[in-house]
């Protein structure tokens, strides 16, 4: 499997994924100098739980499948599909990983290093910035709904409601926390 992303389908791809939809042409070009393009195929991991958190994807082509340990062995918290991105809490706190990335299918991943990105901010870039405040608001997204399935947990009468709403808390503090 070998794929060939050209610099112009790069970034006609950034142009149209949400995290890079607001960053004008000239802000992709500084972005996609510290963009690798790596290619997993079907069963790889990418990164395990526990890992250094040292980069953030972007999903180019193919899917991913979040896979958390617990008592129970290793359960599929979530599918990671195109133009989504995952391991963004990194860029931030450079923390472990807490979950498992596994390619479901032969998949092209965009990996920004978190040295490489903490360069364009320590050289004050703007797109560094617009970044992170994009990261910001999908985190905060993501918390709003896992505080909004919190509550229609604690307000559960029937067990398996009670069940299917820690797997959905579950899955949504992941997502916010981890990759």
């Amino acid at each position: 499997m070998e794929t060939i992303v050209t610099r112009e389908r790069l970034i006609t791809f950034l142009l149209e994924t949400p995290l890079f939809e607001k960053l004008d042409p000239a802000e992709i070009q500084e972005i996609i100098h510290v963009v690798e393009v790596d290619e997993h195929q079907a069963g790889h991991i990418i990164f395990s739980e526990g890992d250094p958190g040292d980069a953030w994807f972007v999903m180019y082509r193919g899917a991913v499948e979040v896979l958390k340990h617990g008592a129970g062995g290793e359960k599929r918290i979530a599918v990671i599909g195109p133009e989504e991105c995952f391991g963004e809490m990194s860029i931030l706190d450079g923390l472990p990983r807490s979950a498992t990335i596994r390619a479901t299918e032969d998949s092209v991943v965009l990996r920004v290093r978190r040295d490489a990105f903490g360069e364009l901010l320590d050289d004050d870039h703007l797109v560094a910035y617009k970044l992170i405040h994009h990261m910001a608001i999908l985190l905060a997204e993501r918390q709003r709904t896992t505080t909004l399935r919190l509550s229609e947990l604690l307000n559960a009468t029937e067990i398996i409601d009670v069940h299917e709403g820690i797997m959905a808390v579950s899955y949504t503090h992941l997502r916010a926390h981890e990759t």
